[in-house]
């Protein structure tokens, strides 16, 4: 050390002293023998705060070095956790086939540094260039107080989730050409929601749609899902796949998702129970539309408004009074904010549902002859919910268990123990309306000889009382609904909903509606109520029907 920097770091031991250790400050006897040791020969002193922008360029620029030698082990020991990063290091040289690495590293924001990737894959004799975008983040090692590279699967490519393998070689399904209903070809480019229903779509039907497979750089994923196609180096025979889905209407879906983070919708036929659309516009790729298991809120009703009329405790013009409160067993239930109570003997079920008073339906949930199985056996034996869809491709058909206690009420209005989806809360829209439970399909079941699943459906009177009052939830004045579905022609109707979300300020928005001979459903995490995010949603969908 030279001795005007000797003389600065004596110096600086004063205001240590003084003001307490700093940032990345070292011991003061290290200080005062030169830095790297105590001078006693005991081990260097551990640094601690953020690294600072010099330790970040140095750190990113080993990690690159190495990674561009393709030396897995040495770039896995720049990171934070090299157990885990070394293998996925290894497949991306070893098994992916990946050479000629070169990183580019663009300018760092604090501790976060993105950087492009270019390199080449090669495999039995084909060869394509790979280039794609990613980032890292620097952060200080707990033991060593090393600058590392703080490892996620995502630095190596953005597409890794944890324990997942690049891989080239013989894709493990044929390439489809996956059409619409009209014969229109739907790719993930321009659907980017149909991306993951793409794959999955392959990965079962490839082989029967009488496709050969190609070879080509893919994600083949830990948890068993379908391979996801990076790069194709040479391509296989693709079998054409006919889909349920409408061009238009899931062109109308993407778009009307991208307005609203974390957002979901489905479309459906009520005639037949083909699925028309589902898009998602979420931070990841889960197929939240299909797959989703969360509260639906409100929109809960239209199943507990055909238990209440099917086991003759009320009708639609029948009583239904919406007090301020009510309580059920210990646990008391609010309506939202602004609702105006109604406990006149004029109060009917009809206004308690297009209203959304949450009171006027859990006042009546205690009635003969209710139990606590009713609404159970009300969504699957009318609605079909929890029987085991087979859609063409994964999903999740609804669950409203038997409850006791406060999650009887809770259950009633959405909240409590029941899970639903868009998909779900479609083919509820359009069993009430058509009175006729037919199951949602994606892929016509004569592919594959897979059961759909059956239900009793709705008698003709319930049925026709649902569809009245989803009516005018979307034309009546007082309908919750009528802002979202204002401007849409033809026969129309509609059920709002919001679910509170424990943690969350702000409840998650539902909305359900139909127009002719489609219904759609959608859902925006934190959207607040049913009209403000999910009713547009599903009105744009309903628009671009037809």
């Amino acid at each position: 050390m030279s001795k005007g920097v000797r003389t600065a770091v004596i110096g600086g031991v004063f205001a240590v002293m003084v003001g307490g250790a700093g940032y990345g400050a070292y011991n003061i006897m290290s200080a005062l023998n030169g830095g790297g040791a105590t001078g006693q020969g005991g081990p260097a002193p551990v640094r601690s705060g953020p690294p600072s922008a010099e330790e970040v360029e140095e750190t990113t620029a080993k990690f690159f070095a190495a990674w561009e030698k393709g030396d897995a082990v040495q770039t896995a020991a720049y990171t934070n956790n090299d157990a885990a990063a070394a293998p996925v290091l290894r497949s991306f040289s070893e098994r992916a086939h990946i050479t000629g690495v070169k990183i580019t590293p663009g300018k760092a924001t604090g501790a976060t540094v993105p950087f492009s990737v270019s390199a080449k894959v090669t495999y039995e004799g084909k060869s394509k260039p790979l280039t794609y975008k990613s980032e890292l983040k620097v952060v200080r090692g707990i033991t060593t107080g090393r600058a590392l590279v703080d490892w996620q699967p995502t630095v190596i490519h953005p597409q890794l989730k944890k324990d997942d393998r690049l891989v080239t070689g013989e894709a493990s399904a044929p390439p489809i050409e996956a059409v619409d209903r009209n014969g229109t070809v739907l790719t993930k480019e321009k659907y980017p929601s149909l991306g993951p229903v793409l794959d999955t779509l392959r990965d079962r039907y490839g082989s029967k749609a009488g496709g050969t497979p190609g070879i080509e750089l893919a994600i083949e994923h830990a948890d068993e899902s379908p391979d996801t196609s990076l790069l194709t180096l040479a391509k296989g025979e693709a079998g054409r796949l006919e889909t349920t889905l409408s061009a238009s209407v899931q062109a109308a879906a993407e778009k009307a998702v991208k307005k609203y983070r974390q957002s979901s919708v489905v479309a459906v036929k009520p005639s037949t129970g083909e699925v028309l659309a589902v898009a998602n516009h979420r931070d990841d790729a889960f197929n939240a539309a299909f797959e989703g298991r969360v509260a639906p809120g409100s929109t809960m009703k239209i199943i507990t408004a055909a238990m209440l009329i099917d086991n003759g405790v009320t009708s639609m013009n029948g009583p239904a009074p919406c007090p301020p409160t009510a309580t059920w067993q210990s646990q008391t239930f609010k309506n939202l904010d602004g609702l105006r109570p109604d406990e006149s003997a004029n109060a009917t079920l009809a206004a308690g549902f297009m209203r959304s008073c949450n009171t006027a339906f859990i006042k009546l949930v205690d009635e003969d002859p209710l139990t606590d199985a009713s609404l159970t056996q009300e969504a699957e034996d009318r609605f079909g919910l929890g029987r085991d869809w087979k859609t063409g491709i994964t999903s999740v058909d609804g669950s409203v268990p038997a409850s006791t206690g406060p999650d009887r009420a809770a259950n009633a209005i959405g909240q409590g123990q029941v899970q639903m989806n868009p998909l779900n809360m479609a083919s509820v829209t359009a069993t009430a309306i058509t009175g006729t439970f037919r199951q949602p399909y994606l892929v016509a079941r004569d592919l594959d000889d897979r059961p759909f699943a059956t239900a009793d459906g709705l008698r003709s009177s319930t049925a026709a009382q649902l569809k009245q009052m989803m009516r005018l939830t979307a034309t009546s004045a007082q309908g919750t609904a009528v802002r979202a579905m204002s401007g849409l022609s033809g026969d129309i109707g509609a059920k709002t909903g919001s679910a509170e979300v424990d943690g969350e300020a702000t409840s998650d928005s539902w909305f359900t509606g139909f127009r002719n001979d489609v219904a759609a459903a959608a859902m925006a995490e934190q959207g607040g109520h049913g009209g403000d995010a999910a009713g547009p949603i599903v009105a744009d969908v309903l628009r671009a029907s037809g």
